[in-house]
């Protein structure tokens, strides 16, 4: 099992910054992102078309870089949670959790006795298809994956103390649209009602030495919530990069041709 980029990151005490896969997942990627000096990745299943044998590709991939495979899986379910590890994930983000019981569900599929319930098996993806020792592989395992906690709800931050107080809990991720879309106020991140949700999941974080993870669209966005405290950033996600970039070349080549 590949040493976790993320955690090597966050233990010298810097932050750790990261990106989205929803659409590309082209063997390209890793290569092209392991250049761009990324951490880690989050290869998105919730919101994207990605089959399990294309999840497994791009896992694949990533692990011959340094950057950490994380997978978005699409609900709290065991076979979401332990496969996608069994895969060679070195860490899941999970969408809405709600409750400590919720989270307590997730730490159990993901980790290996004592910490969890994770059935097992070993010398496949996960360990390079290479013989390990489970008496010595297990508790790296549990120490080297990465879980995620997404807050999105009202009901989140309510239970907030109970999420970060779970065991095997690394992160506590604000997913800002939903969040405001829970409180009534939808994409509207200056509402006051907003920033006393993002001041609290970051006072939890540093409460009890979790990383507060967000996703900024841009460096403005990100220099104003880095401020507020979050230390876990994840710039964007694939076809919003691309997006921009191709409606601002387009557009300027039009003006160019306007002024020929």
């Amino acid at each position: 099992m590949k040493p976790n980029r993320f955690r090597q990151v966050r233990a010298e005490g810097k932050v750790p910054v990261g990106h989205m896969i929803l659409e590309f997942g082209t063997r390209g990627m890793a290569p092209m992102l392991d250049a761009a000096g990324v951490d880690f990745v989050v290869i998105d299943t919730e919101h994207s078309p990605f089959t399990t044998a294309d999840l497994a590709d791009q896992i694949g991939w990533f692990k011959a870089t340094t950057i950490a495979p994380f997978v978005r899986i699409p609900q709290i379910e065991y076979h979401f949670i332990a496969r996608t590890l069994d895969m060679g994930a070195l860490g899941l983000m999970i969408p809405n959790v709600k409750t400590g019981a919720e989270a307590r569900a997730i730490v159990d599929a993901a980790k290996y006795l004592p910490l969890g319930k994770r059935g097992c098996i070993f010398g496949n993806a996960q360990n390079d298809f290479r013989g390990v020792k489970p008496a010595e592989f297990m508790p790296y395992a549990n120490q080297n994956t990465t879980i995620i906690c997404q807050i999105e709800s009202v009901e989140g931050l309510e239970n907030i103390e109970a999420i970060a107080t779970t065991p095997g809990v690394d992160v506590l991720w604000v997913g800002h649209f939903d969040l405001t879309n829970s409180q009534g106020i939808p994409g509207q991140f200056h509402h006051q009602q907003f920033l006393d949700g993002m001041k609290l999941v970051v006072d939890t974080c540093r409460k009890y030495n979790l990383g507060a993870g967000i996703q900024p669209a841009n460096l403005e966005q990100a220099q104003e919530w880095m401020e507020m405290g979050f230390d876990v950033i994840s710039y964007s996600g694939d076809f919003f990069v691309y997006a921009e970039a191709v409606a601002k070349g387009v557009a300027g080549v039009r003006k160019l041709a306007e002024k020929a």
